[in-house]
């Protein structure tokens, strides 16, 4: 029986056995070399871009490309139908190289943007705890100042007897009214209105001296009618003005004609320079 031919690119007698070396491709045929070559140019190029950390996204690609390249050019080596085992060796070595490099450019390019995006992450979470502590000591900080502001406010309004404390020093006191009788020369009493007499003594307990530039007292009763002021002859008025030196006082005598129908109640508000001292109110029966 004839035996059949074998294929034209395998050695009539199948492959080597191991050990042995790969007969050469028959005569007048060219070796199939172009797998070795490019799994070397391919295993190369991938090994390269690897080391690129950071463009591990195309170094897979050839390195892989190699690493198949590299396995059919051995493969053809062995079959003796090339002549570059080496070199497809090395390209498949290279391949896998290259693969490896890609991988851990991988792992490390996630693991860096991770940690950037946690970074970003926990400098927003600082950032807005610190707007909200910010916020809440802004919020605690205007509190407390509407606190303070409401309870100098309070400690400015006082009953009629009651001494009012700048932080000077200087202390300020107005006396409930009394009954006022004005003289035939009084001015600024309508008929049939109520004369009283309120009496405001101001002590210098500071180390200065101060000056009472406009203690003049402004009067109403408790609807929000204002006094109208009440000069007569007697000499019994004293307005507040000029230097006070520490430790010494000075008072100040006023008439105010309240309107006949004025509340029971009045309101006396007093300032020794209204432009240095807030006001003081006191409050109380009208006589």
């Amino acid at each position: 029986m004839t035996m059949p031919a074998p294929p034209s690119d395998q050695s009539p007698w199948g492959p080597p056995p191991a050990g042995f070396p790969a007969p050469p491709p028959p005569v007048g045929q060219q070796p199939r070399n172009g797998m070795g070559i490019t799994a070397l140019v391919l295993g190369t190029i991938g090994a390269v871009l690897g080391l690129a950390v950071f463009l591990f996204w195309i170094s897979w690609l050839p390195a892989l490309l190699a690493l198949v390249f590299g396995i059919v050019g051995l493969g053809h080596a062995r079959k003796g139908l090339a002549t570059n085992k080496a070199m497809a060796l090395t390209g498949l070595v290279l391949g896998a190289a290259g693969l490896l490099l890609a991988v851990g450019g991988g792992v490390f390019t996630f693991s860096k943007v991770a940690e950037f995006t946690d970074g970003i992450r926990s400098d927003v979470e600082t950032a807005e705890a610190e707007a909200d502590a910010a916020e809440a000591s802004a919020a605690a900080s205007a509190k407390a100042e509407a606190s303070a502001s409401a309870a100098a406010e309070e400690a400015r309004n006082l009953a009629f007897g009651e001494t009012y404390t700048y932080e000077n020093g200087l202390k300020v006191t107005v006396s409930g009214p009394r009954p006022f009788v004005p003289d035939e020369f009084a001015f600024g009493h309508p008929k049939g209105n109520k004369a009283v007499e309120v009496t405001v003594t101001v002590v210098n307990g500071g180390s200065e001296k101060t000056d009472l530039k406009t203690g003049l007292p402004r009067v109403g009763d408790a609807d929000g009618a204002d006094a109208e002021l009440l000069i007569d002859g007697s000499g019994r008025q004293k307005v507040l003005t000029g230097m006070l030196l520490p430790g010494k006082r000075a008072v100040g005598k006023y008439a105010f004609s309240l309107p006949a129908g004025a509340a029971d109640r009045i309101r006396v508000t007093f300032s020794p320079d209204l432009m240095k001292y807030d006001d003081a109110f006191w409050s109380g029966p009208a006589t």
